[in-house]
C-alpha cells in the first residue's frame, strides 16, 4: 500500500480533489481491487469515527495530540501541505493512519498462512434420509470446532451415503484442521475431479492445505488453474501475488 494513497483517500471524501483528479480515482476504483479494497477499508473507517465522534464534543487536548501525530506522520512522508479544517473524527482518522500503515505493511510483507485464508462459515448440512440424528452432530462438533468429533461423525455418514459431495467437502476441511492430509487431499482430489458444486471449492482448499504442509509450490499451482468464474477467484489471485 503506497502512503500517498491514503492522503489521495482523505482528500476524495473531503471533496477537494479537482474534477480531473475525482474522474481519475474512480476510474482507478473500477481498474484495480486492491486500491477499492484498501479504499473501502479506509472509508469505513472513517464513516465509524464521523458516526463516533460527531455528537460529542472533543476536547481541546484530545485534538491537539490527534492532530500532532496525524501532522508528524505526513511530515515525515513529504506530504503536500494543504490548509484543511478538519471535524474531530477527521483527526482521528488521520491519526489511525498510522495503524492503518502498519496493519497494511504486515499483511502485504508476512508470509502468508493458512488461518488468514481459511474462511469457512457455519455449516446447515442438507437433511438427506434416515440420517438425520448424525447430520445435525457433524454439523454442530463441525460449527463447534470440534474437529476430532465432526470426523467420526462425518466418516460415519459417508459410509452410508459415499455420494454425498457435501459430506466430502467439509470432512475433508475436518482433516486439514486436524493435520490429517492424506485423508483430506484424497477427498478434495476427487471431489475436484469431479463435476459436482464443490469442485472449484475443492481447488481452493486443496490448495491452502498444500500452503498449511508448507509446500507453496504445489499451493501456487492449484491456485492458477481456479477459473475466474470462481467464488474464491479473487481471494486466489491475492494469494498468488503473495507466493509467485
Amino acid at each position: 500500500m503506497e502512503d500517498q494513497n491514503y492522503i489521495l483517500f482523505e482528500n476524495y471524501l473531503l471533496g477537494s480533489l479537482s474534477e480531473t483528479e475525482i474522474e481519475t480515482f474512480e476510474n482507478r476504483l473500477k481498474d484495480d481491487s486492491e486500491f477499492q479494497e484498501n479504499f473501502n477499508t479506509y472509508k469505513e473507517l472513517s464513516s465509524y469515527l464521523e458516526h463516533k465522534f460527531e455528537n460529542e464534543e472533543a476536547s481541546t487536548e484530545f485534538q491537539n495530540n490527534l492532530k500532532n501525530i496525524s501532522n508528524n506522520y505526513f511530515e515525515k512522508q513529504n506530504a503536500p501541505q494543504k490548509v484543511i479544517r478538519f471535524k474531530p473524527w477527521q483527526y482521528a482518522a488521520a491519526a489511525s493512519v498510522v495503524l492503518l500503515m502498519g496493519f497494511f505493511m504486515f499483511n502485504n510483507f508476512s508470509n502468508p498462512v493458512y488461518g488468514d485464508y481459511a474462511n469457512y462459515e457455519t455449516i446447515s448440512l442438507t437433511v438427506r434420509g434416515d440420517n438425520n440424528e448424525l447430520l445435525k452432530t457433524a454439523e454442530t462438533e463441525f460449527n463447534n470446532k470440534n474437529f476430532t468429533k465432526a470426523e467420526e461423525t462425518f466418516k460415519s455418514l459417508i459410509e452410508l451415503d459415499n455420494d454425498n459431495s457435501e459430506l466430502k467437502f467439509y470432512r475433508a476441511i475436518t482433516n486439514i484442521e486436524l493435520n490429517d492430509f492424506e485423508v483430506s487431499d484424497d477427498l478434495l482430489n476427487g471431489l475436484r475431479s469431479g463435476n459436482s458444486v464443490y469442485k472449484n471449492k475443492a481447488t481452493w482448499y486443496l490448495a491452502l492445505s498444500k500452503l498449511k504442509q508448507e509446500d507453496e509450490n504445489s499451493c501456487l499451482e492449484l491456485l492458477k488453474t481456479i477459473p475466474e468464474d470462481a467464488d474464491d477467484y479473487n481471494e486466489a489471485q491475492k494469494l498468488i501475488k503473495k507466493l509467485d
